[in-house]
């Protein structure tokens, strides 16, 4: 069985306040975009196993100790919960960045539980999929769905909305920063906007560059000014709006679909041009 985990942008990102348990409320509206990552998985029927999974990756580096792997903690989540769930085989060909702002890793997650689901006919409902997403991340649950959402609470507070835009092309450039999510926050001051994010989405995109924002950039952009300056570049070269999305380090630019866009960045630089 094999799947393609897509990625998301972050429009709009505001951090509205600490809770107790250390984590923020925050409000996003996460919108899902077809750059995938490859994931494949199943039944090991070999006799002589010592493990219950093997795991291997192709593709771009996954800087983390395979039992930390997020596609393994959703196979042993699943498996400590259910008998039926079986030994595995499972390949992940990495092609979205990591640390990147795009949920790549989330997505892994979360279509893992999907396919685990599906490959040993557990029978979860959508609802239950989600619960059990919400513990491997707070990115998780959106993957589930994989329909725009308003995103609140941690990011697990999901509602979908009607936003569409394919009537627009979407610019996508990573210059290979690993921004650390938990560090990230750490510099993070909570405030309240002036207007709320799913209220924004309903006016014309036209509107969004005034009004929509991204809270980590503030904190992102004077440690690392390339990002800034990808941000700045995708507007000099017409985009309607532009945004880095989630805490970085990859910066997206919405422009017209009919638009050239003849910007060249370092070939290190992940860059992808793509209708939403």
């Amino acid at each position: 069985m094999i799947t393609f985990p897509n990625c998301k942008i972050n429009i709009g990102l505001n951090i509205l306040n600490k809770r107790d348990d250390g984590y923020h409320n925050l409000e996003t509206i996460f919108y899902p975009l077809q750059i995938t990552d490859a994931l494949e998985i199943i039944e090991n029927r070999q006799t002589s196993k010592t493990e219950p999974y093997i795991f291997t990756a192709t593709g771009l580096e996954i800087d983390t100790d395979t039992e930390k792997n997020i596609c393994i903690k959703a196979y042993q989540l699943l498996k400590n919960q259910f008998p039926s769930v079986k030994d595995i085989l499972i390949h992940l060909h990495k092609v979205i960045p990591s640390g990147a702002g795009l949920g790549g890793g989330s997505a892994d997650g979360a279509f893992t539980l999907k396919m685990i689901n599906k490959l040993f006919e557990l029978k979860l409902n959508e609802k239950q999929l989600i619960q059990f997403a919400a513990s491997l991340g707070s990115d998780c649950p959106f993957f589930i769905i994989n329909k725009p959402c308003f995103a609140s609470g941690k990011g697990e507070l999901l509602e979908e909305v009607p936003l569409d835009l394919s009537n627009y092309k979407l610019f996508i450039v990573n210059s290979g920063i690993h921004i650390d999510t938990a560090t990230a926050f750490k510099d993070i001051v909570p405030e309240q906007p002036n207007k709320r994010v799913k209220e924004i989405i309903k006016e014309p995109l036209s509107n969004w560059k005034n009004q929509l924002s991204n809270d980590f950039e503030k904190v992102i952009f004077p440690r690392y000014n390339v990002i800034e300056k990808i941000k700045d570049t995708l507007y000099e070269a017409g985009a309607i709006y532009a945004s880095m999305s989630g805490s970085g380090s990859s910066v997206y630019g919405i422009f017209e679909k009919k638009m050239t866009i003849n910007k060249v960045f370092p070939p290190h630089y992940f860059v992808k041009e793509l209708i939403c």
